[in-house]
C-alpha cells in the first residue's frame, strides 16, 4: 500500500485506528486538535484490531467485538477504494462519534447511521458482511502495523523524519485529550522522542478509563 504524498506544504501524520478502540479515538481528538495549533495534516488509514488478535487468547468480554468488528473496518477500506483517501477521514470520526459518545455499537444501524453523516454512499454497507474487503484490509492494516511490530495495538503514526526516514511508533495513549496549545505542545514532545534513534518506549500504569470530553 502506497501513502499519497502531501500536497498541501503541512506536514503528513498518517494515523492507524480501528473505529471500535476507545483510545484511539482519543488520540485521533487530540491529533485534530494538534493540527489546529501546527502544521500538520492528519491522514487517516484503518487498522483491524480483529486482524491484529487474530489467533490470540483474548478475554471473553472482547470475543464479540472481535467478530462485530469486521463490519465497519471492511466499510471504511471500502469507502477508500471507491472514492479515495478523502472519504476515510469524515466516516472514522462519525464512527467514532457513534460508537463512543452515542453507544451506538457496531452494527449495521451504525455503520448507516456514519455513511449518511459523513455524506458517503449508503450502498458501501454492502462492504460490511463481504469477506473479499478482506485482503485490502489486511494489507492497509500491515502497511501501518509492520512498521512498529506485532506487539502493539491501535493507534499507529506515521511521520516523516528530517532525514527523509519514515518515524512510526505506536500511541501516544492518553485521555482525555489535550486542547489547544497544549495539544500542541505534546506533538512537539512526541515528535521529538520519535526522532531519537534507539528511543523506544515511555510508559506508565493507567489509572482512569477513556475520557471523551
Amino acid at each position: 500500500m502506497s501513502i499519497a504524498p502531501s500536497t498541501t506544504g503541512l506536514t503528513p501524520v498518517d494515523i492507524w485506528v480501528d473505529p471500535r478502540c476507545p483510545w484511539a479515538w482519543i488520540t485521533s481528538r487530540w491529533l485534530l486538535e494538534a493540527e489546529q495549533v501546527r502544521a500538520l495534516n492528519a491522514r487517516f488509514h484503518i487498522m483491524s484490531l480483529s486482524v491484529l488478535n487474530e489467533g490470540r487468547e483474548v478475554p471473553e468480554q472482547y470475543r464479540q467485538g472481535m467478530i462485530d468488528g469486521w463490519a465497519c473496518v471492511r466499510v471504511c477500506v471500502a469507502a477508500r477504494q471507491r472514492l479515495g483517501d478523502d472519504a476515510v477521514r469524515p466516516l472514522y470520526l462519525a464512527m467514532g462519534r457513534l460508537i463512543h459518545h452515542e453507544k451506538a455499537g457496531l452494527g449495521d444501524a451504525m455503520i448507516r447511521d456514519a455513511l449518511t453523516e459523513a455524506g458517503l454512499p449508503a450502498d458501501l454497507i454492502a462492504a460490511a458482511d463481504d469477506t473479499a474487503w478482506d485482503a485490502p484490509l489486511r494489507a492497509e492494516h500491515h502497511a501501518g502495523m509492520d512498521p512498529v511490530g506485532s506487539e502493539v495495538g491501535t493507534p499507529v503514526i506515521h511521520v516523516p523524519g528530517p532525514d527523509g526516514r519514515r518515524l512510526a511508533f505506536f500511541g501516544p495513549v492518553l485521555t482525555p485529550a489535550p486542547r489547544g496549545e497544549e495539544a500542541g505542545r505534546l506533538w512537539d514532545a512526541v515528535l521529538a522522542a520519535a526522532n531519537v534513534d534507539g528511543f523506544f518506549e515511555l510508559k506508565r500504569g493507567r489509572d482512569r478509563g477513556p475520557q471523551f470530553e
